[in-house]
């Protein structure tokens, strides 16, 4: 084992602070990365907090940062994918059990054996696992992510959760090309899904409660914004969407936007909500349409991404701070006070 600077929770209502965990040596089929720059995702929030602990309750300290992007500093004697100086990222898994259906389909984030990156039981050193707000960190070569040379890695760390979270159901529901796609938000996730959806060619409405986010949004890619609290706007473009990706986290009016689908219409949820939300089915009845869920995606799928990425020029937009200001950072995340993403730029932490 080795020892890394990080910044870690003591409790639900510490602050994060600094301090030194442990890292293991690599092993034959690992790979040492030094952290450049870790995005800041509203489950680190959620977590250091304890807010899922009905769900995912939390094991301090913790540790948090799944939107990890470095260099590779040392790699075990079996890596045939990567060398020291290569770029690597590494999102929201760091292992599985490797064999189960789900796995084996590429599906690892559906693992029931999936080691997330941070506050999942670590199969190596006992305890939790610690996430990217730290100096390095070692993972196995499988879940280690190429990233492409030509990007801003500031930009490129959310792109490990932000950008799979909104790549996957944009890909997976078909071809686009052509036709009308909604983003509910435009957060995190949100402007994300607009530039995904913009780059497969489709015509890209957002749906937002700001009227002030609306010059946001068509720099983003957007074709048209509708003020969600406007009756009028929302009744004019009923029933004529193909799919809608819906990235509140917060309780919505689930039903407005089902209603908003045209014959056979999807619409689906990446954000996560504390509360349930209310489901009309004659909304769904009413048109065949459907409700989905989706949560990241495997790795396969997330390279393939990033491959996407760097072909296109796809980053998010962020504010890149110092992990001293990260407390900060957290407060102003409440408030929806960021535009889009904050970045940790990791010489900081080497800097204390």
């Amino acid at each position: 084992m080795y020892k890394a600077k990080a910044y870690s929770a003591a409790s639900a209502t510490a602050p994060l602070a600094s301090t030194t965990i442990q890292r293991r040596e690599p092993t034959d089929r690992d790979v040492q990365i030094e952290i450049l720059f870790c995005g800041i995702c509203h489950s680190d929030l959620h977590t250091v907090r304890d807010e899922w602990n009905s769900v995912m309750p939390t094991m301090f300290p913790c540790v948090p940062g799944h939107e990890i992007v470095g260099r590779v500093t040392k790699v075990g004697s079996a890596v045939i994918k990567f060398k020291a100086g290569d770029l690597a990222g590494v999102g929201c898994l760091v292992d599985s059990d490797h064999s189960c259906p789900s796995c084996e389909a590429n599906l690892e984030q559906f693992c029931t054996n999936a080691t997330f990156t941070y506050n999942s039981p670590d199969k190596h050193l006992g305890g939790v696992t610690f996430g990217g707000y730290s100096d390095s960190i070692v993972v196995d070569e499988h879940f280690v992510l190429r990233v492409p040379t030509n990007l801003n890695l500031a930009g490129v760390a959310p792109l490990l959760c932000a950008g799979i979270t909104t790549y996957s159901p944009i890909h997976r529901w078909g071809d686009i090309k052509g036709k009308k796609v909604g983003i509910v938000g435009l957060g995190g996730l949100g402007h994300m899904g607009v530039k995904f959806a913009k780059a497969f060619g489709a015509h890209v409405v957002v749906f937002t409660t700001s009227p002030g986010k609306k010059d946001d949004a068509l720099r983003l890619g957007a074709d048209e914004v509708i003020i969600s609290k406007d009756a009028e706007q929302m009744k004019q473009h009923a029933g004529t969407f193909n799919f809608i990706l819906d990235t509140i986290a917060a309780d919505h009016d689930l039903n407005a936007y089902i209603q908003m689908l045209g014959l056979e219409g999807n619409i689906t949820l990446v954000g996560a909500p504390d509360k349930p939300l209310a489901l009309s089915s004659f909304a769904l009845l009413f048109g065949r349409r459907s409700v989905s869920g989706s949560l990241i995606g495997g790795l396969a799928e997330t390279q393939e991404m990033l491959d996407f990425c760097g072909k296109n020029n796809i980053t998010s937009d962020v504010e890149v701070i110092p992990i001293q200001k990260v407390n900060e950072a957290y407060e102003r995340l409440v408030k929806s006070d960021v535009k889009y993403r904050f970045s940790i730029d990791m010489a900081s932490l080497k800097a204390e």
